[in-house]
């Protein structure tokens, strides 16, 4: 500076337009050195540190490149070049420093953020990052260093120690509780999430309090985003995960089978004992043929023992008609290839209700994915509503409109049948 002065003087300028433009012209340099740094670091380093990181065979270099930890580096070079030269303006020397200082913290906050979210993006590439995520740790840790990077810079405009700052945040404990609180039960609630593995992403979740039922997609520090199966995202607070209750239908997805509970309302009209030409029928049916014969032969076996007189169909065993379509039901379904044949399968009844005798189906399909088991479930039930009434059964449906004016038509051509007697 006092050499660009002495130059300028020479040419017998007045000293005062030689300090101001003395000043302009070491300004000019300054940022002219600046460019240039910024520019050699970020045109020449930086291309050569991609190339080498893109053609390498590791990975988790390249998480680095595109969260810009390197870009955000190259930040330094100006503001050492500006601390470097703060001594050139003596009046001014004290609010470039502690300018530059500040820069530099803010550029390696970010380079520090940058470097934990590319930390987690290298932890999601493994497989257990399924099973125990860390972005809620590394949050708190995020947050932890930007706190302490304000009270270092704050620190450093007052001129005073740090430690003196750190020393009197004791006194607003209660006010940083109060400030943080979602931020400290997620944290405890993240811990325990991991610790008992009570969520994965992508767990399907159902959680109706939030209306929330899909898969998550996300876990961090305060929130669990869910992407419902209409594709809108529910976000459920992290501690809401403990506190309150949940379905994770994780257990069914490894499992690899879905479970079919669904009901056939039978009208109890139509049940009744079967005669012989319902069973020479029923004979016909491939999946009963066995099923009819043995049963045959063990119920007359069982009369003739007990001497029962079957004049009266009360008497004795006998088979009904509802007893043979459970039969064929699970005779259908063991073939069915939609179906487990490993799980649990069965047809029961269940208690009767107003609306009929409810015969339950309980199986599982041999695949969880949600289109495929629909299509299975509505083929079965397809087909079960259709061979119903081959069995001399009714489902039970409550009357329609139809229903009454069919009703009526027939009471109408009745009353004209007899009028025209």
């Amino acid at each position: 500076m006092r050499h660009i002065r002495t130059r300028l003087l020479e040419y017998n300028m007045d000293p005062v337009q030689t300090d101001y433009l003395s000043v302009i012209l070491m300004i000019l340099f300054i940022v002219f050195l600046c460019i240039a740094a910024n520019f050699l670091t970020k045109k020449v380093v930086m291309r050569v540190i991609t190339h080498f990181i893109t053609h390498n065979k590791f990975e988790w270099d390249d998480m680095l490149l595109e969260r810009k930890v390197f870009h955000r580096l190259s930040h330094i070079v100006p503001a050492i070049i500006i601390y470097y030269f703060s001594p050139t303006f003596p009046d001014f020397q004290l609010l470039i420093e502690k300018g530059a200082m500040t820069y530099l913290i803010v550029v390696t906050l970010m380079v520090t953020n940058s470097f934990l979210k590319a930390s987690n993006d290298i932890y999601l590439t493994f497989e257990i990052s399924k099973i125990k995520p860390i972005k809620g740790y590394i949050q708190v840790v995020q947050m932890i260093i930007f706190i302490l990077g304000g009270i270092v810079i704050i620190a450093h405009w007052l001129g005073e120690s740090p430690f003196i700052l750190l020393s009197g945040i004791g006194a607003l404990s209660a006010v940083l509780l109060i400030v943080f609180r979602d931020s400290l039960l997620g944290l405890v609630a993240g811990i325990q999430l991991a610790a008992n593995d009570m969520v994965r992403v992508g767990d399907w979740i159902e959680m109706p309090k939030y209306e929330a039922d899909g898969d998550i997609i996300d876990i961090s520090l305060n929130t669990v985003k869910v992407q419902n199966f209409d594709k809108t995202i529910t976000t459920i607070p992290s501690y809401a995960l403990i506190s309150d209750s949940f379905k994770n239908w994780r257990g069914m997805q490894a499992s690899g089978g879905r479970r079919i509970k669904r009901s056939l309302f039978i009208d109890t009209n139509s049940i009744k004992f079967c005669t012989e030409e319902m069973i020479e029928k029923f004979k016909t049916i491939q999946f009963l043929n066995e099923y009819i014969t043995s049963k045959e032969r063990e119920i007359a076996e069982h009369n003739a023992k007990n001497e029962i007189n079957r004049n009266n169909p009360v008497n004795g065993r006998a088979l009904t008609n509802i007893g043979v379509f459970r039969a064929y039901i699970i005779q259908y379904l063991q073939h069915h290839l939609g179906i487990s044949k490993e799980k649990t399968l069965l047809v029961r009844q269940l208690a009767p209700t107003e609306n009929g005798l409810p015969l339950e189906v309980y199986a599982f399909t041999n695949d969880i994915r949600w289109d495929v088991y629909e299509t299975i479930q509505s083929d079965i039930f397809d087909h079960l509503f259709a061979v119903a009434f081959e069995f001399g059964l009714h489902l039970f449906q409550n009357p329609s409109g139809n229903d009454f004016r069919n009703m009526l038509e027939d009471n109408l051509e009745g009353m004209r049948e007899r009028s025209n007697r």
